[in-house]
């Protein structure tokens, strides 16, 4: 049955009706916390705690200190380092993936899903139990003989970094493995045949035809480790301090939510321009 477009106003009416929702949602949810943060950002920390309401750009004058540029440089470092990891470990697994049979991939999906069934404090503290000077893979080495004393690697940056990668990386698998799985095979075929080098293969087909889902990763895995508190705390011992780790200080032990605010943007900033650049470039190659 064919529909009329001047039935129940139209398909503009329809369209505009069902776009509602969602605009509405992101009204509420996005657009009214991030007009509040702007606001609360551009006001002055009382005497003990509170908000003067009184237009001041302190806040943000306050972040071009050294030592808060030294943060948010180790922030974007380390999430530019865990990205790079988290590609370099991805793209086989989800190479992988999407060679084998349906069953195959189907079982392969859930059990990369099966950890986010697990609270990330419960995953980070069996990394802790793991990592510890007493844990458990230093003791089984010392117990070998592998090892004569403990291996400090826990609150350390590199703990820090096996942290993220180990949060992270379902979030480059899976995008990954979404392009790579609707690579056509005879595409391959066909560079075989064409005396192409397996080296030749993965640079003029496979990353090409992966690009979407390689984009869509990074993203998803750059932006979202300077946010994060939890890992560096736990992990890292609160000796290196991130922009999340540094937000979440000024909002509830220092109580100074200018400042607060005045970070969240910069840090909102500075990643949303940097993202853009990347997407720019990945357009025009």
């Amino acid at each position: 049955m064919r529909i009329e477009p001047s039935k129940r106003g139209g398909f503009g009416t329809l369209k505009a009706r069902l776009s509602f929702p969602p605009l509405l949602w992101l009204a509420v949810f996005y657009a009214l916390p991030l007009a509040l943060i702007i606001v609360v950002s551009s006001a002055a920390r009382g005497t003990y705690g509170g908000i003067l309401w009184s237009m001041s750009i302190e806040s943000y004058a306050r972040f071009f200190d050294m030592l808060y540029l030294g943060v948010l440089a180790r922030s974007i470092a380390i999430a530019l380092i865990s990205t790079a990891v988290c590609v370099v470990l991805g793209f086989p697994i989800s190479w992988w993936m999407a060679r084998l049979p349906t069953r195959g991939q189907q079982l392969m999906v859930l059990l990369i899903l099966i950890p986010f069934w697990t609270n990330i404090l419960v995953r980070l503290y069996a990394w802790m139990f793991l990592l510890g000077g007493q844990g458990l893979l230093n003791s089984l080495a010392i117990k070998l003989g592998i090892l004569h004393r403990p291996i400090e690697i826990l609150y350390t940056w590199k703990a820090i970094l096996l942290g993220f990668v180990y949060g992270q990386l379902p979030f480059m698998i899976l995008p990954l493995y979404a392009s790579l799985e609707k690579i056509d095979n005879n595409l391959i075929e066909a560079a075989n045949d064409l005396y192409a080098s397996p080296w030749q293969v993965f640079w003029r087909v496979i990353l090409p035809l992966s690009r979407p889902g390689l984009v869509a990763g990074s993203v998803l895995v750059f932006a979202s480790i300077p946010c994060d508190f939890v890992t560096p705390d736990l992990m890292g011992g609160s000796k290196y301090a991130m922009m999340g780790n540094l937000i979440q200080q000024q909002y509830l032990v220092v109580r100074d939510w200018p400042f607060g605010s005045a970070l969240s943007l910069i840090q909102m900033l500075v990643i949303g321009a940097g993202l853009l650049i990347y997407l720019r470039q990945e357009q025009s190659a």
